[in-house]
């Protein structure tokens, strides 16, 4: 409503002047008219009236032409109207001129293209989540969550990247804004403090500005589920004390990443595969076992340090900052004589993989390239800074590459759009490699070599047909869940990760016996075929019948077949 009235107000003010300047070229015509005697067609003298000074004003201003009316006019009258025509033609041009520059005033249409993003929100009844910034980052991540089918709200203080977002025709569409995002009006107007707002993202590389924002949507909208990027150990801390629960530090996700393939490539494996990275789980080949050397000793550089601690690994440094290397070459190019020299006094001829960890993508991949032409058999590592040059990284046959904007945005998608799979990554950090290795082997025989990953929870809008059946009274075990709708006394290539009840309580890798309650979320690996079988059981009446009794589910409401389904145990 508000801005509805800005809209008003704007227009009433930008059209006060040209309006009173046709009211008065009005006034002043009709008056002339209505003043000047004119003669009928009997030769009599007559005055015209207000009405057909007006009726004959109004067609002759807007250059209709209807003709001299009521009868044929004097010239007294035609000089009058004469001279009534041209001010009255100064004074639409005028309007029409003002009019024109009132439809392309920016003001205007700011406040138009916020009423219509504001009856958007109003109108949208689904849960969505609030994206701040949009970048490579954002952008990535907006195209996980939307073959999702989650809705989006992003604010950017860039009308051209809302441009381009608008460009992209994200389905199902994604309402955009442009606004300073650390503003609780544009907060409020994205719709912050809705019901159905369920998160809020930002992930600027300002610790400073994803704090404020942090702080923000938290007085705006306790129960949200605010997402921030931290930088730094020490942010992370301030983060928590604040109360932040879901933090995204890229340089410890990446450490944590880089020390469980050292140390535990199964359980490393697994993460691959609850990420649905494209591996090939039989065939994984170990980070090699010996020296490294990393190259660049920033955040990124530390983090991998403290892995390779962690993992008991020997390592060495080469302190390369880019943009002093830049300043001092003249050149992103990593690869003369003295680069050489650098290298080689470094180790590189006897290290086993080299890590190239600066912020720049050039330099990163000109290192790796030298230090393989220098020994030939070194395994590499590269960082990748943003998205734009995979295709550059993968035509270098670089051997592994951390893609920070990547290794960001898939695990802000996991805590979005399948939360359970992130506390179930939580616990697979605290299990050892053997539990791993039995673990993987598990997945392998169920799901043959092909999981795909999905969560369900148990109510109504997920597992129709369960929560009927479970809220009835009876009992449901996962072994039945888990049978197979081509044959029901075979099992299905599905297995159970992990569960939540709704007490917070979790259970790790249930069996086949474990209970099914109301409001259990359930994360499970599964192949395609299983997968569409599970979600048939849980939701249709007919299948989830079969499944119970091995019959046919004819007709009746669900009641019947608890009913039915007692009989038959008896």
């Amino acid at each position: 409503m508000e801005h509805s009235n800005n809209i008003l107000w704007i227009i009433i003010r930008r059209m006060r002047t040209p309006f009173l300047v046709i009211i008065i070229t009005f006034s002043i015509t009709i008056l002339g008219l209505v003043l000047i005697p004119g003669v009928d067609n009997q030769g009599h003298t007559y005055y015209m009236s207000f009405f057909d000074a007006f009726y004959f004003v109004s067609f002759m201003a807007s250059t209709i032409g209807f003709g001299e009316v009521p009868y044929e006019f004097t010239y007294a009258q035609r000089m009058w109207v004469l001279f009534s025509i041209y001010i009255s033609v100064i004074g639409w041009f005028y309007a029409i001129g003002t009019l024109v520059a009132l439809i392309q005033d920016q003001k205007l249409l700011t406040e138009l293209k916020i009423s219509k993003f504001s009856k958007k929100i109003k109108s949208l009844k689904e849960p969505f989540v609030i994206i701040l910034g949009y970048n490579h980052t954002t952008k990535e991540l907006i195209h996980r969550l939307s073959q999702d089918g989650k809705r989006i709200v992003v604010i950017d203080r860039d009308q051209e990247k809302i441009d381009e977002l608008e460009l992209e025709n994200f389905i199902p569409e994604v309402y955009a804004i442009q606004g300073d995002i650390t503003t609780p009006d544009i907060l409020r107007l994205a719709g912050i403090t809705k019901r159905n707002c369920k998160a809020i993202i930002s992930l600027f590389d300002s610790d400073f500005k994803n704090t404020k924002i942090a702080l923000i949507s938290k007085l705006l909208n306790k129960n949200l589920n605010i997402i921030v990027k931290s930088t730094t150990k020490e942010q992370t801390e301030h983060l928590k004390n604040l109360g932040i629960k879901n933090i995204i530090d890229p340089f410890h996700l990446v450490s944590n990443r880089f020390s469980l393939a050292l140390k535990a490539p199964n359980l490393w494996t697994i993460e691959m595969i609850i990420f649905e990275h494209n591996i090939y789980i039989h065939e994984y080949k170990p980070l090699p076992k010996g020296k490294y050397i990393i190259c660049g000793y920033g955040r990124m550089g530390k983090a991998l340090k403290e892995a390779l601690d962690e993992a008991n690994t020997e390592s060495s440094f080469i302190d390369l900052k880019s943009a002093a290397h830049k300043a001092t070459k003249k050149s992103t190019i990593f690869g003369d004589a003295e680069d050489y020299k650098t290298l080689i006094e470094a180790g590189v001829k006897e290290a086993k993989a080299i890590v190239a960890a600066t912020k720049d993508d050039l330099i990163n991949l000109t290192i790796l390239l030298t230090a393989r032409k220098i020994n030939p058999d070194i395994y590499t590592i590269g960082r990748e800074n943003t998205l734009d040059d995979i295709t550059v990284f993968n035509s270098a046959k670089i051997d592994r590459v951390y893609i920070l904007e990547e290794v960001i945005s898939e695990h802000v998608h996991r805590l979005v759009s399948m939360p359970l799979s992130y506390l179930f990554l939580k616990e697979l950090h605290k299990q050892d490699d053997e539990w791993g290795k039995e673990l993987l082997a598990r997945i392998r025989k169920k799901t043959n070599y092909q999981p795909e990953i999905f969560e369900i929870r148990v109510v109504k809008s997920q597992a129709n047909a369960l929560t009927d059946y479970l809220k009835s009274g009876n009992s449901m075990n996962l072994g039945l869940l888990a049978r197979s709708l081509s044959n029901r006394e075979k099992r299905a290539q599905i297995i159970f990760l992990i569960i939540k009840n709704r007490k917070e309580q979790i259970t790790l890798i249930p069996d086949d016996n474990f209970e099914v309650k109301v409001s259990d979320r359930i994360l499970i690996a599964a192949t395609p075929e299983a997968k569409d079988d599970f979600i048939s059981i849980v939701n249709n009446y007919n299948d989830f019948y079969y499944i119970l009794t091995g019959k046919e589910y004819k007709f009746g409401i669900f009641k019947y077949l608890v009913k039915d389904e007692k009989k038959d145990e008896k």
